[in-house]
């Protein structure tokens, strides 16, 4: 009886661990990290900012954007802001560089970035 409780038990935990790894979201995660010209207008950083709304309408394997960081962590590269993209996938972000939806945005966004720095995460 012990021994089937035992593995009852082992069933039971393998069962939910591959449950676990069933449910991670195959979704990339877009970071950006970014410090502003100094002579940028605050309201042409709002409207590149904005814009990353306008461009997830448009483009459709963005999921989720978030633009309004609680922390930023300067660093030597002295980043002000970090704005987020998830993308539905790794195609789908691999097919938004150098689409129209990017050009777009890149017209607000070029004239006042000064730095930026990204990275992509997913499970």
């Amino acid at each position: 009886m012990y021994k089937l409780l035992i593995a009852a038990t082992m069933l039971a935990i393998l069962s939910v661990g591959q449950a676990f790894a069933a449910a991670k979201p195959k979704t990339v995660i877009h970071v950006i990290n970014v410090k502003f010209k100094e002579d940028a207008k605050k309201e042409d950083v709002a409207k590149a900012i904005a814009a990353i709304e306008t461009v997830a309408g448009k483009y459709k394997g963005i999921k989720n954007v978030w633009l309004n960081p609680i922390l930023v962590q300067g660093g030597p590269s002295k980043f002000t802001h970090v704005l987020v993209m998830e993308f539905e996938s790794v195609e789908s972000l691999k097919k938004y560089t150098d689409s129209p939806e990017q050009k777009e945005w890149y017209k607000l966004w070029l004239p006042v970035r000064e730095l930026s720095n990204t990275s992509d995460v997913t499970n």
